[in-house]
């Protein structure tokens, strides 16, 4: 381990300037997982109720800080999930480096380990940026913090790059490096894991409907009881069903625009998805989630500020509205940075896919193809697959904020329809920044390599 712990270090001091942008991202993740990790240990370590003097009073109260630590320590799965997509993209890029590797004897689970090193190292860089930062913010809003807010702090500043580097190692785990310089990633064709949930989730629907109206013969206020499981497993429901419809479709679009299209473009994307049709669903599971859960709390939010608006003493509210607000604000930035995260995270895989693919690219530009083509083919590999998927995730979503809205206002949350067209095009901007990249790929001198 010490030995493939030097040659991570060497490779990321020998990076040229091609490849420090990508390192730049890791340690940008890193900082963010590390961020929103000590906060959630900051709050974990207080106990019993607690008056801060931010946030409109929405975390004095144990419960309340319970569900504010869960939504952090939920928003590290995009990070740790872009922390894979960039040590995959790493993998491509350096792989002459790898190739050398294997040339002098390194088994392929080695130079796959030595890999996710480099990125546990930019990790450790970003932890230690990240926590330096959460010292002095503490500091600043806390006159005396706790000795278990210190442990949680360090404890997180070590975890981190660890975290970095499993998310590496599981990021590489499928991915074959030849000593003749070739990198291949291994892909297994099936959506039977997106079915299963998909299933699962209707199960849970059902089951918590059930006990929703067995509640309501029992006691009157039953009918509510069981709303933030109905929510839940619809969430997951309609977000696994989507990544499901998602390759089925890019696999029938694939095969239908083949056999019938006349442009070139449509058909190098066409036979793209027809031959790696869960790649797709992969990538853009995230986005499809995002959406659902964006859209269903568009409909939530509207609800709620209109029900806020009408509401009397009577209702039980609490006298300032800012406690709800501000809850309401916290949860759509949580959302938002979510949906950036994702974004990035789908412009670092639209730019591995062409780095991994830059032979076959240059191949076909040696053979005429117009570098036009091609970046109109790689941007519909996105467009076409996700346009169905991102329509029922919306729908779903708009499912589940209508059901709350009128039960709450008797209002039908039109609005939120925007919210899955904004993330649709957010995601072909995403992925037409990956254009640059597939200019400088797509050259014929990358056929000596072959």
């Amino acid at each position: 381990m010490r030995t493939d712990l030097r040659l991570a270090w060497l490779f990321v001091r020998g990076s040229n300037r091609q490849e420090w942008w990508r390192i730049a991202l890791v340690v940008a993740g890193a900082m963010c997982a590390t961020g929103l990790a000590s906060a959630a240990a900051v709050l974990a370590s207080v106990r019993g109720q607690y008056s801060f003097s931010f946030a409109a009073g929405l975390l004095n109260q144990p419960g309340e800080r319970s569900g504010a630590i869960v939504a952090l320590l939920l928003l590290l799965v995009p990070v740790l999930g872009f922390l894979g997509q960039c040590a995959r993209i790493g993998a491509v890029h350096r792989d002459r480096r790898m190739a050398v590797l294997r040339l002098a004897g390194a088994e392929p689970g080695r130079v796959r380990r030595i890999a996710a090193l480099e990125t546990g190292l930019a990790c450790l860089l970003g932890s230690v940026l990240a926590t330096a930062g959460a010292v002095a913010v503490l500091m600043a809003v806390w006159e005396r913090p706790t000795a278990l807010a210190w442990a949680g702090i360090a404890l997180v500043g070590v975890g981190v790059p660890l975290l970095g580097t499993a998310a590496g190692v599981l990021a590489l785990h499928r991915v074959v490096a030849s000593p003749l310089g070739w990198v291949r990633r291994t892909r297994t064709r099936s959506g039977r894991g997106p079915l299963l949930l998909f299933t699962g989730g209707l199960l849970l629907v059902g089951v918590a409907a059930l006990g929703g109206v067995t509640g309501t013969s029992m006691n009157s206020r039953g009918a509510g009881s069981n709303a933030p499981l109905v929510v839940c497993a619809a969430v997951l429901a309609v977000g696994a069903g989507a990544v499901w419809l998602t390759g089925a479709l890019s696999w029938l679009t694939g095969r239908l625009l083949a056999a019938r299209t006349g442009s070139p473009a449509v058909l190098i994307a066409a036979e793209r998805l027809r031959d790696d049709p869960w790649a797709a669903a992969r990538i853009h599971a995230a986005v499809l989630l995002v959406t659902v859960i964006g859209t269903g709390f568009a409909g939530i939010r509207q609800a709620l500020l209109t029900e806020l608006e009408n509401a009397d003493d009577t209702h039980g509210f609490a006298a300032d509205d800012s406690f709800y607000t501000t809850g309401l604000d916290l949860t759509a930035a949580a959302i938002a940075f979510g949906l950036v995260m994702v974004l990035v995270a789908l412009a670092v895989g639209t730019a591995e896919s062409v780095a991994t693919r830059r032979r076959g690219l240059a191949a076909q530009v040696a053979a005429g193809v117009p570098r036009q083509v091609l970046a109109r083919a790689l941007l519909l590999e996105t467009a076409l697959p996700l346009a169905p998927a991102v329509l029922v995730a919306g729908l779903g979503g708009l499912v589940i904020g209508t059901v709350y809205s009128v039960l709450a206002s008797g209002t039908v949350p039109y609005l939120s329809l925007l919210v899955p067209a904004g993330i649709y095009a957010a995601c072909l901007l995403a992925t037409a920044l990956s254009f640059p990249l597939l200019h400088r790929s797509a050259r014929p001198a990358e056929l000596r390599y072959t």
